[in-house]
């Protein structure tokens, strides 16, 4: 992870071919000074891990519309441990069900963002995540 502006691959997993969202949300990122890749459509978990890994990315925010973001926010979850990227900050948006969120939590998503959620609460999300993800590992590493 990079001390520089805050690096953040924005995804779109699976067949759902709907990412205006995604794509507002990568602009608003990029407008408030973060470097912001965006995948494009129809991603599989393997490919957003190792886009995150490759882009040493601070934050990985998914767009799921489908249904099936507790299939891929695992999948991602475990592929960002599995690389050594735990620190990434996992988030999401789109329509996730209220009775979902504390086992996306368990799993390792900090956050989703569900519709209606503004781009300035998201960028002040991301700031405060991961400016306590580098300050913990900024810690950490004076400990040695």
């Amino acid at each position: 992870m990079s001390e520089g502006p805050i690096r953040v691959v924005i995804a779109k997993p699976g067949l759902d071919g709907h990412d205006r969202g995604a794509k507002v949300v990568a602009r608003a990122l990029r407008d408030a000074g973060m470097e912001v890749v965006y995948t494009g459509l129809r991603q599989t978990s393997a490919m957003i891990v190792r886009a995150a890994v490759q882009e040493d990315a601070d934050a990985v925010g998914l767009s799921v519309l489908s249904g099936a973001h507790m299939q891929y926010f695992e999948q991602i979850a475990a592929g960002l441990r599995a690389a050594g990227s735990d620190d990434v900050v996992l988030f999401g948006g789109g329509i996730v069900p209220d009775d979902d969120l504390p086992s996306l939590r368990e799993v390792g998503v900090d956050r989703v963002f569900t519709p209606g959620a503004s781009t300035e609460e998201i960028v002040r999300y991301l700031r405060e995540a991961v400016a306590e993800r580098r300050s913990r590992r900024a810690g950490a590493e004076a400990g040695r």
